[in-house]
């Protein structure tokens, strides 16, 4: 595609007037005001060999409907030339709108389109209502169909129809990279400590630690009941794996380093100095902070329930006519928020006896008429991840909450 035709459509976005925008990440409903008249709308469904595209054009009856490679470039040669067909037809186009459901490809493409004057959005799968038939028919065309339907509700700002999904920058994406690379490897060293422990529980070994940094040297001096040595085969196999463990380890405390380095050379960035305040509250480490701040806490929320929802720990209720129940945590957000801020909340029971949510949490579970704890601890989790989000968007620390030194 030519120069000239990119600039052309980003001519268009920059003719657009100044709409007022909120300035919380309220996706689940438009709120510029819907032109179908001077608006071309395209949707995208992807899969790994091709795209199928179906477009609205203002002053065309039919709907086009077209099966691209997975090329970038194609896609946008197709809306220029459906912009052309609608100039054709007598009318002017002063906004193109393009979405696709989230997926494998992510959010590259949505960048891409909106450096090229292409108003792109990430349509949330889990947000489109599907038939609930037992053997409903699925097919491509079907999808970009149902697509373009709640594409047009959400465009005319009417809410219920689908939610879009907040495009971060490449460097929101990359500063998340730190923490998911280290979770996975401390994973794979767990993974490794318990295979290795299988082990030996079947030659009758019981108390060695691979975890720790002379277990390489002792692996040698093993016996069974039986006084003999382990078998060569499984020897080497174990020799192996402390190797692959020392370099796990290795790998991580990389990680850790490096994070500290960065958050010393830049303290002012925005994510820096909120990563900064919570490691102030006692209980709460450099991992645990970075990991909030990067999964939820740096995001633009509407209020105090938003964040709730988005850690997936809201409830689920079930009612119908004079049946009343609660199915448990609706798990429809940030599974990695919603399992930190759990094991979060045990740690701030043994290191803030004295806070508000400690001494709220301990009333309604002491005693014979008590709550169950595995039950209120979603509770407290759910209350101190609101006030972890009050203390580093508005500085409010939560009641009796003891905070180390500044840096």
């Amino acid at each position: 595609m030519g120069a000239a035709s990119v600039a052309s459509l980003a001519a268009v976005v920059n003719r657009q007037p100044e709409r007022p925008m909120p300035n919380f990440d309220d996706l689940s409903r438009c709120f510029v005001a819907l032109e179908q008249d001077t608006t071309l709308i395209a949707v995208v469904e992807m899969s790994l060999s091709s795209w199928l595209v179906s477009g609205l054009i203002p002053g065309v009856d039919r709907k086009p409907l077209k099966k691209v490679d997975p090329n970038a470039e194609e896609l946008l040669c197709l809306l220029e030339r459906w912009r052309n067909d609608a100039v054709k037809a007598g009318r002017t186009i002063t906004r193109i709108v393009l979405a696709y459901e989230a997926g494998r490809d992510g959010f590259w493409l949505a960048r891409w389109l909106r450096a090229r004057g292409v108003e792109a959005h990430v349509i949330h799968s889990t947000s489109v209502a599907i038939s609930r038939e037992h053997r409903r028919a699925k097919t491509d065309r079907l999808d970009t169909a149902l697509l373009m339907r709640v594409f047009l509700g959400w465009l005319r700002g009417e809410r219920g129809h689908c939610g879009m999904v907040s495009i971060p920058t490449i460097e929101d994406e990359d500063a998340k990279r730190p923490g998911r690379e280290r979770e996975s490897l401390v994973a794979e060293r767990t993974r490794i400590i318990n295979r290795m422990k299988s082990a030996l529980i079947r030659f009758g070994i019981r108390g060695f630690k691979p975890e720790l940094k002379k277990a390489a040297h002792k692996i040698d001096g093993l016996r069974t009941p039986e006084g003999a040595p382990l078998p060569p085969n499984t020897l080497d196999e174990f020799r192996r794996d402390l190797v692959r463990l020392a370099m796990v380890r290795a790998q991580i405390q990389a990680i850790e380093q490096t994070r500290l380095e960065r958050l010393k050379q830049t303290p002012d960035n925005s994510s820096h100095s909120m990563v900064r305040l919570l490691a102030r509250v006692v209980g709460v480490g450099v991992e645990t902070a970075d990991m909030l701040v990067q999964e939820i806490l740096s995001r633009k929320l509407r209020d105090r329930r938003a964040v709730a929802r988005y850690a997936g720990l809201t409830g689920s209720p079930d009612e119908s006519g004079s049946r009343r129940r609660e199915k448990g945590l609706a798990k429809a957000g940030n599974a990695r928020v919603r399992r930190g801020l759990i094991q979060l909340a045990w740690r701030f029971l043994m290191f803030q006896k004295d806070s508000a949510l400690a001494q709220w949490f301990r009333g309604r579970t002491c005693g014979p008429a008590g709550a169950r704890r595995t039950s209120m601890i979603v509770a407290l989790a759910r209350k101190l991840l609101i006030a972890l989000w009050r203390l580093v968007t508005t500085g409010e620390v939560p009641v009796g909450v003891v905070l180390r030194p500044a840096i």
